[in-house]
């Protein structure tokens, strides 16, 4: 791994009003960073800046979530390309693992678990930008590795978390396979070299991802009140 591939922690900050200051982590990628994405802002495949990780009010209910994410990366001198991630979890108590090259960092928050399938069309869920009676849970997920990636392993890399996260909520009894409002993100460095064509957990580099994404999870399940 280059320099020029180093990767990038988060660092803890705060927005909100000066009454009512929440807990945000903030990405400041040095050089665009390609990025798949399942988050409510900026999801999606693309060259992103920066990313964000909010902690909101538990009966959350702006309705432009992009607007919402624009003035947080607003405060934060924040330019060009991201992608925002929202949960009423505390995310000054994110969790980091580090494995072989790959960094994850999740904030894990599982109030409300729930299995993928349930077979309850009618599951009251949480949707960012809706109002929720109860305090929603939620693990997002931001993992990025050293090396590029096909579009193949990018999704496979994707499959590979929500596995991995799956299985640190298995054994740690918790009953679901994650939130109603989880939400992930993949990024790779923009370079020439040739990509990776495979994400999968037995694949090195995916592995590598599932080793990390199952400490982190499971490293935030353990601090979970």
């Amino acid at each position: 791994m280059t320099s020029a591939h180093m990767l990038t922690p988060a660092n803890v900050s705060s927005h909100g009003t000066a009454d009512h200051r929440r807990a945000l982590l903030v990405w400041r990628f040095s050089a665009p960073m390609h990025c798949l994405s399942s988050a409510p802002v900026g999801g999606g495949q693309r060259a992103v800046e920066w990313a964000i990780n909010a902690t909101v009010v538990s009966d959350f209910a702006e309705t432009d979530l992009d607007a919402f994410v624009q003035g947080i990366s607003a405060s934060e001198e924040l330019s060009g390309a991201g992608v925002g991630f929202l949960t009423a979890a505390d995310v000054a108590q994110f969790a980091t693992a580090v494995n072989e090259g790959v960094l994850v960092e999740a904030s894990v928050g599982v109030t409300r678990p729930t299995w993928a399938a349930d077979g309850n069309d009618t599951y009251d869920t949480w949707r960012p930008g809706t109002p929720s009676p109860r305090r929603p849970g939620t693990i997002n997920i931001v993992a990025q590795l050293p090396v590029p990636l096909s579009p193949a392993a990018a999704v496979n890399a994707i499959i590979t978390i929500t596995e991995a996260k799956s299985q640190a909520l298995f054994e740690a009894e918790v009953p679901g396979t994650g939130t109603a409002s989880d939400a992930v993100a993949v990024l790779w460095p923009n370079t020439d070299e040739t990509p990776e064509a495979f994400g999968g957990p037995r694949s090195t580099w995916g592995a590598r991802l599932a080793r990390a994404t199952h400490q982190a999870v499971a490293q935030g399940l353990a601090s979970h009140p």
